[in-house]
């Protein structure tokens, strides 16, 4: 497994503006193959941001790196400048892939 996270800084003041844009964002994920789950999670408030993290599992990192290159990637991020004054600073990309499974 392949997984990817966005970490986000958003301003405390644009939460409920956040929310809305994930909600209702077509990610186009489901037509990516290799594509296995995505989560949005909330997490710890600070003084003026509330953390977020969104993360996509992939069956590989070939199946991510496709979805990198896709015309669905494009579709998914064309507006993504347009809604840089929810955050504190840019998103912060991670990348990990699995070293140990257990079930």
């Amino acid at each position: 497994m392949y997984l990817t996270m966005n970490r986000f800084k958003v301003k405390a003041d644009k939460v409920e503006a956040f929310e809305e844009l994930w909600m209702k964002r077509d990610s186009h994920l489901d037509t990516v193959p290799g594509f296995t789950s995505f989560r949005l999670m909330r997490g710890s408030e600070g003084v003026d941001h509330v953390l977020y993290v969104s993360h996509t599992t992939w069956e590989s990192r070939a199946a991510f790196e496709g979805w990198s290159r896709s015309e669905a990637f494009r579709e998914a991020h064309k507006n993504v400048g347009e809604s840089r004054d929810l955050y504190l600073e840019p998103p912060h990309l991670e990348v990990f892939e699995t070293v140990q499974e257990a079930k």
